[in-house]
């Protein structure tokens, strides 16, 4: 309730006077960066002994070194693993059992490096000497510590998060409860081990069987990004390809953490029952040591212009078929990234969406239609996908005839004023929902300051939704639903046997 009142506040004020608000806003905000470069945003909101802790890192997927894809994920994994001191039982001797792995995986590789002339026998011994090694530096770990003890004190919504374009953690403790989280947060970046890695990696490539090549939906995404984007990184999974994962190393981990978890790299936000005077102390205390380096280089390769349509495999499939079309869209900072999220909540927004209430309530081609705005990430340039499952009876095609109709009126008939300004509405209230908790202000506020610099984006945001008018819809619909902007993947069913090829 206290988050829901300052944020009703927040917003009714802001939609109107925006300027003003923020300066209202400022008030409860406090900002410092120490020399290392590692910036801090607070606000204090006492009604309540809860903190909230939301640390975000711009190290995302886009940035695994070519060849060792999953990386960037697989640090994610590895950062809830301990230090020197937490989840070891005899760190001493785990760190010998760990650097007996290297070196048996060093000479594992250099017989594997030898191509056809590498001794399959001596390989196959190596493979058991490496996994009574990673048996051995099993015994010295204990399990899930870090965690346990952040839970025992009281902690809540522990989890990370790794997309293509960023790393995020985030913690919910007592307020009397705060310097364990600088001593645990801090510790994980300043003395991480790697501990399990290999049992990490095996549990990475699990993930990528579940995930895509056990889900028709997962083998659609994957085709549909893999064809869209040529050069850029966008079109790799977010948790790497299989045969890189199999090839990482704990000499990967080290250097990714070593170039991109830098101070200049991170922002850490921080909402609830705090103390700022405290707070800084502290900050100074356990991030200080942390060494200064400078940023990261940033990512340069550009994804060429599209020229054509462009069709994805066909993925056969025993469930219902599925269509994705997807329309290259430009990125986040774009002067019309607001637009694209209007017009999603003009065609997609539950069943009071256009394309809900066409494909689905009136022509019945459609099981399920959905438009989503920023696919796979938004900072660099994207898609606009929509993801339609044909109801029973109905193809794929007959979807994707069905979507094409619809647009084509999109482009050419203007959105009625009460349709933009209920899409307007629900935006808002989708960012109230956001700004409603502890957790949810400091995930945005640390967002809006690693990707846009300044925290009070996030307002300017909100005013560009509400600026957002019928024309900009028309005009962005018609830019960029085009047909040589787009690429298409469908899955289809097996054929039985004797049906013939291929579907």
């Amino acid at each position: 309730m206290i988050g829901f009142r300052l944020c009703f506040y927040l917003l009714t004020v802001v939609l109107v006077l925006p300027a003003q608000d923020v300066k209202e806003f400022e008030k409860k905000v406090t900002e410092f960066t120490l020399v290392n470069g590692l910036h801090f945003i607070l606000v204090e909101r006492h009604e309540a002994p809860v903190v909230s802790f939301h640390t975000y890192v711009n190290a995302g997927s886009v940035y695994d070194p070519s060849g060792r894809t999953g990386i960037a994920h697989m640090f994610e994994h590895l950062a809830f693993k301990g230090t020197e001191t937490i989840g070891t039982r005899n760190w001493a001797e785990e760190k010998k059992a760990m650097d007996a792995v290297e070196e048996v995986h060093d000479r594992l590789d250099a017989e594997r490096n030898k191509g056809d002339k590498a001794d399959q026998s001596r390989v196959e011994t190596l493979q058991i000497q490496l996994k009574f090694a990673v048996d051995r530096a099993e015994k010295y770990v204990q399990p899930n510590e870090f965690r346990r003890i952040l839970e025992e004190n009281g902690g809540m919504e522990l989890n990370a998060a790794a997309s293509l374009d960023s790393a995020e953690y985030f913690c919910s403790l007592p307020s009397n409860r705060i310097e364990l989280w600088f001593l645990m947060e801090s510790n994980r970046f300043l003395r991480p081990v790697f501990r399990q890695f290999y049992k990490e990696r095996d549990a990475l490539l699990e993930e990528y069987r579940q995930q895509v090549e056990s889900k028709p939906q997962g083998m659609l995404l994957q085709s549909l990004r893999s064809t869209a984007f040529v050069t850029h990184p966008y079109k790799n999974p977010t948790g790497g390809w299989p045969k890189d994962i199999a090839n990482l190393r704990r000499a990967d981990a080290r250097a990714f953490l070593e170039k991109y978890y830098v101070p200049a790299n991170m922002a850490i936000a921080i909402v609830g029952d705090v103390n700022v005077a405290e707070v800084r102390r502290m900050a100074e205390r356990y991030f200080g040591p942390m060494q200064s380096k400078p940023l990261p280089p940033a990512l340069h390769t550009q994804e060429p212009p599209q020229v054509e349509p462009m069709v994805a495999a066909v993925v056969d499939s025993p469930t219902q078929p599925m269509a994705a079309v997807a329309y290259k869209r430009p990125d986040q900072y774009d002067k019309d990234d607001a637009v694209f999220d209007v017009i999603q909540l003009i065609l997609s927004n539950g069943r009071t969406g256009l394309l809900y209430k066409e494909m689905v309530e009136d022509k019945r081609l459609s099981a399920t239609a959905q438009a989503v705005a920023t696919f796979p990430d938004g900072r660099y340039p994207n898609l606009f996908v929509f993801f339609l499952a044909p109801s029973p009876g109905h193809t794929a095609e007959e979807n994707e005839k069905g979507l094409d109709d619809l647009l084509a009126r999109f482009k050419a008939e203007p959105v009625d004023e009460e349709t933009l300004q209920r899409a307007k509405t629900q935006a808002k209230a989708g960012a109230l929902r956001k700004l409603s908790g502890n957790s949810g202000l400091a995930k945005l506020l640390a967002l809006y300051y690693a990707s846009y610099g300044d925290w009070r984006k996030m307002f300017i945001s909100l005013d560009q939704l509400g600026k957002v008018t019928a024309e900009d819809v028309g005009r962005v619909a018609q830019r960029y639903f085009v047909p040589a902007n787009r690429t298409l993947a469908h899955t289809a069913p097996s054929r039985p046997p004797g049906a013939g090829g291929r579907q």
